[in-house]
């Protein structure tokens, strides 16, 4: 069985943190609309939703995934590189805690789940203003055990590693050049990103599926010409919040 951890939108998500976009204003109703479609596409792909509970006073709440790292082997429990996300942990940590051992990334050491791409037993991590080298050598070592490869890698321009490049399938990373060197994922085929989408690589490949924001169609094109069944969800309102696709949820295999 395939879960997807998930939670509300805060009605408090026009006050989330931003470091690459400016301020704009943000209709909260249709962020949770938007959150309830891309929740519903995951169950129409044959996932199990289960929600977490509800944090109205921590804006950036919804965007689960950076909360943790969950391998088939073990679940890393982050610390985000806000100060002000830190709180929504706990109760990721007590949902994950009946599905995997458990292990954390300890201050002062930060880490965002969202600097996090796996293929496979290599665990690549995005160096950012969120996720701190130290985070890096505490991965190496607590990673070790369980036979996982961590390898950090350099970005620019935006906010997350998965920002700028994710995986849509085994063999097949889409990306951002002008973010990251595609040659990082050597042994991996590319897609590139429409240059009129720079923020488009975010996708969640799912199910034998990708589900990718309508509005880079552009970049939907280049996918399902690579043979990909893309999946468009409404992600115009949550992107406001430096959001992607794989931000609002925590998948795992039961």
């Amino acid at each position: 069985m395939l879960l997807a951890y998930t939670r509300a939108v805060s009605p408090r998500l026009a006050d989330c943190e931003l470091t690459h976009l400016d301020r704009a204003p943000l209709d909260v109703s249709l962020a949770v609309a938007e959150h309830d479609a891309y929740e519903a596409a995951l169950v129409q792909l044959g996932v199990t939703v289960r929600r977490l509970p509800a944090e109205p006073d921590l804006p950036d709440a919804v965007f689960v995934e950076d909360t943790a790292v969950v391998l088939d082997d073990v679940a890393v429990i982050t610390r985000p590189g806000a100060e002000s996300r830190r709180p929504e942990t706990r109760t990721v940590e007590q949902a994950l805690a009946g599905h995997r051992p458990l292990v954390r990334i300890e201050a002062p050491a930060t880490l965002d789940g969202g600097d996090v791409l796996v293929a496979g037993h290599t665990v690549y991590v995005g160096l950012s203003l969120r996720t701190s080298r130290d985070a890096v050598r505490q991965l190496v070592r607590l990673l070790r055990p369980f036979g996982y490869e961590v390898v950090p890698v350099e970005f620019q321009g935006c906010l997350h590693l998965k920002s700028a490049v994710t995986r849509v399938a085994e063999d097949l990373v889409l990306l951002n050049p002008a973010w990251v060197d595609a040659a990082i994922f050597a042994g991996h085929r590319t897609v590139h990103v429409d240059p009129q989408e720079p923020h488009a690589a975010n996708a969640l490949a799912v199910a034998g599926s990708v589900i990718h924001p309508r509005h880079h169609a552009g970049t939907r094109a280049r996918l399902e010409s690579a043979g990909l069944k893309v999946v468009p969800v409404a992600q115009e309102e949550l992107a406001k919040a430096e959001s992607g696709v794989t931000c609002c949820s925590l998948l795992l295999h039961e």
